[in-house]
C-alpha cells in the first residue's frame, strides 16, 4: 500500500471532506484544502494549510499545486442536487468546468493521483434493478449531468495521458453531517429529528427507497481506492453499495427507538421521482475484484451509528 506525503482536499469542510481529512492528518500525511473565503473551517488542527478562495479561480489552483505540490488530490468541492437546480449556470461552472481546470492543473503538474467523487445520479431514472455496472448513463438532474461531464473528462485524461484517475459513484450516503440543502439525505434528517424528539415530514412515499451507505463506509472506501497500487484500478470508475430501505422501513424502526417520534408522508413529487427512479442495489463486483472492496455497515449498524455520532 502507498502512501502520500501531502494531498489536497477540495470542499474540505463538507460532508466527506472533513472526516477524510482527520483521517489522513492522524497518519501523519501534511493535509491542504481550499474551502470558500468566510468558511468557518471545523478541525483546523487536521490541516497543515488552508487557503480561502473560489473553486473557479484557475490562477488559484495553479498557484497551489505548483508551490504546494500536492501527491494527491481529493476533489469534492460542488454544489448538491438541491442548488444545481436552483441555478444550473453556476452549478456547470461550480461542479464541471472547476473539475476540469482543477484535473487539467494536475495533469499538468504530475499530482500523483486524483480522486472524484461521482454520484450514481449519472444514471438517472431509466435503469435495471439492481444495476449493472456497465449499464448507461443518462443522468435527469444538473448535478447527475455536471458529475457525468467531469467524470469523461478524468477518463479520457487517464487515457490519453496516463493521469491516475479513480472515481467512486456513490449513491444515498447517511451521516450526521448531511447538508440540509441535499433533496436526498432525507434519511440522515429524519434520525437527527427522531433522536432530538421532532416532528419529521417525509418528502417520499412510504414505500420509496434506495441504494444507501453509511459515511463511514464512505470514507473506507475512499481510503482503500486511493491508496490501492496503480495496477490494480482496472475500472474508469466503480459504482458503490451498501443497503437498502425504504421510508417507512425507516420511521418504523426510529419509532421503535424512540417512541414519542412522530412523521409523516409529505411527498414532493419532484424528490419523490427522483429517488425512486433509483435502483435499490447497484451491483459492485469490480470493486471487490480489483481492490477487495466491501461494506461494513448494514441498515441496522448504520441507524445505531447516526444516533451514537449525532449531538
Amino acid at each position: 500500500m502507498k502512501s502520500f506525503k501531502s494531498v489536497l482536499i477540495t470542499g474540505a469542510n463538507g460532508n466527506l471532506g472533513r472526516l477524510l481529512a482527520q483521517k489522513l492528518s492522524s497518519q501523519g500525511i501534511d493535509v491542504l484544502c481550499i474551502d470558500l473565503p468566510g468558511t468557518d473551517v471545523v478541525n483546523k488542527s487536521s490541516f497543515k494549510k488552508i487557503f480561502y478562495g473560489d473553486i473557479r479561480d484557475k490562477d488559484l489552483l495553479n498557484k497551489i499545486l505548483k508551490e504546494h505540490c500536492p501527491q494527491a488530490i481529493f476533489h469534492f468541492a460542488s454544489l448538491l442536487s438541491g442548488s444545481s437546480e436552483k441555478d444550473i449556470e453556476q452549478a456547470w461552472h461550480v461542479n464541471a468546468t472547476s473539475s476540469i481546470n482543477l484535473m487539467t492543473a494536475a495533469n499538468l503538474n504530475n499530482a500523483c493521483m486524483f480522486f472524484f467523487a461521482s454520484t450514481i445520479a449519472t444514471y438517472g431514472s431509466n435503469t435495471l434493478d439492481p444495476l449493472p455496472e456497465d449499464f448507461q448513463q443518462w443522468p435527469e438532474n444538473m448535478y447527475g449531468v455536471t458529475k457525468l461531464a467531469a467524470e469523461r473528462f478524468g477518463i479520457y485524461l487517464k487515457l490519453n495521458y496516463g493521469f491516475d484517475f479513480r472515481c467512486l459513484r456513490f449513491p444515498m450516503v447517511l451521516s450526521p453531517f448531511a447538508p440540509i440543502t441535499a433533496r436526498t439525505a432525507y434519511p440522515s434528517h429524519a434520525i437527527r429529528s427522531a433522536k432530538n424528539g421532532e416532528l419529521f415530514h417525509f418528502p417520499v412515499a412510504k414505500n420509496t427507497g434506495m441504494s444507501c451507505m453509511f459515511i463511514d463506509d464512505v470514507i473506507r472506501s475512499i481510503l482503500e481506492i486511493s491508496f490501492s497500487k496503480k495496477e490494480l484500478i482496472n475500472s474508469n470508475a466503480y459504482n458503490l453499495h451498501g443497503f437498502h430501505f425504504t421510508a417507512q422501513q425507516l420511521g418504523d424502526r426510529l419509532k421503535q427507538l424512540f417512541p414519542r417520534f412522530k412523521y409523516s408522508f409529505n411527498i414532493d413529487h419532484q424528490t419523490d421521482n427522483l429517488v425512486s427512479g433509483w435502483p435499490d442495489e447497484v451491483l459492485s463486483n469490480s470493486a471487490l475484484n480489483d481492490w477487495n472492496w466491501t461494506p461494513k455497515f448494514d441498515f441496522e449498524k448504520s441507524i445505531k451509528a447516526m444516533i451514537d455520532s449525532i449531538d
